[in-house]
């Protein structure tokens, strides 16, 4: 938790740059996100390429299964000279999947705990803040701990004049923290909004299900660019199309609308990314270019071999001051 807070705190200074700028949370997240997925893109684009790497030599793989099925190491050497023949890395996609995930927890830390994370106020006195609102009758009951910073932002205007709060923010970081609350309502949405406080048949119902339908979309598409390797997946995989998003929508539905935000905005961000790299490294543009590539080495090849002349041609004149050499 301390590495993903730490991770927060960094991405934080790109999401306050941001606010500082636009003064509106929505359109920060946006630009925030967008930034984020630039640093990322590398990592995006070689585990697409690995992917589809993958899935162009699924057949010729399928092949070698057929004929080693009896011998498992001879499968595994010709699987190896396979990908080291074609240039694939199957295990590509490792280290570049890792490195997203950890920065996308980074990420949810820096926009689940915006006064710490994202406007870098002394930890200390925020606990303090949230030690003297839990002493409000009924508040500490109805608050998720993961979420109280967004909490504290939402009932700050009605405590913010209290000595207590006077006492452990200065005049400078309440009129910061007034500032950024006031960027937190972009088109009337209310983001430090939570949905089931407002009922199932709320239009704030609409964050969850956006996120259940940006992430099953995301995931579609995917598995469309890719569909010879995602084919391949075990059954317990392809249960997580539905499953995840529908995790998501329920931690949606019961975490203030800002959290779910970032969500649907990342996974509509994911889902453009996707199809863009899907058509640049596709599995048959991979094949293409890799063709090509071999086409040009041949004539490159070809190029190098001195051209022999034949005996009339010789005695004609031509080419006589060009050194013969052995016809290959």
């Amino acid at each position: 938790m301390q590495i993903f807070g730490f991770l927060g705190s960094l991405l934080g200074y790109i999401l306050w740059g941001a606010f500082y700028i636009l003064k509106d949370f929505g359109l920060s997240i946006i630009v925030f996100t967008v930034i984020v997925k630039l640093i990322l893109f590398p990592f995006s684009v070689k585990q697409q390429k690995s992917m589809a790497g993958t899935a162009r030599l699924s057949k010729k793989q399928k092949e070698l299964q057929e004929k080693y099925a009896n011998n498992r190491q001879k499968l595994q050497e010709e699987t190896s000279k396979l990908y080291e023949k074609e240039g694939v890395k199957p295990m590509g996609g490792c280290l570049t999947t890792i490195i997203p995930f950890l920065v996308i927890l980074g990420i949810f830390y820096a926009v689940a705990y915006p006064l710490t994370n994202t406007l870098h106020l002394n930890s200390e006195d925020v606990n303090n803040a949230l030690s003297y609102i839990n002493t409000i009758p009924g508040y500490a009951a109805s608050v998720n701990p993961t979420y109280q910073e967004i909490s504290l932002l939402k009932v700050f205007p009605n405590i913010m004049n209290t000595e207590a709060i006077q006492g452990i923010f200065n005049a400078q970081e309440i009129s910061t923290i007034q500032m950024f609350i006031g960027g937190f309502n972009p088109f009337g949405v209310d983001l430090l909004a939570i949905p089931n406080e407002f009922g199932l048949f709320s239009w704030y119902t609409l964050f969850p299900v956006f996120c259940f339908a940006s992430n099953v979309g995301a995931q579609l598409i995917t598995m469309r660019i890719n569909k010879n390797q995602m084919a391949q997946q075990q059954g317990c995989m392809k249960i997580m199309l539905i499953g995840m998003p529908l995790f998501s929508a329920y931690i949606a539905f019961n975490v203030p609308a800002a959290v779910a935000y970032y969500w649907i905005i990342s996974a509509v961000i994911s889902l453009v990314q996707s199809i863009v790299l899907g058509k640049i490294f596709s599995p048959a543009q991979l094949t293409a270019n890799s063709e090509a590539r071999h086409a040009a080495l041949m004539f490159e090849n070809e190029a190098k071999i001195p051209y022999v002349y034949a005996p009339h041609e010789l005695k004609s004149g031509e080419g006589a001051n060009t050194k013969k050499k052995k016809k290959k």
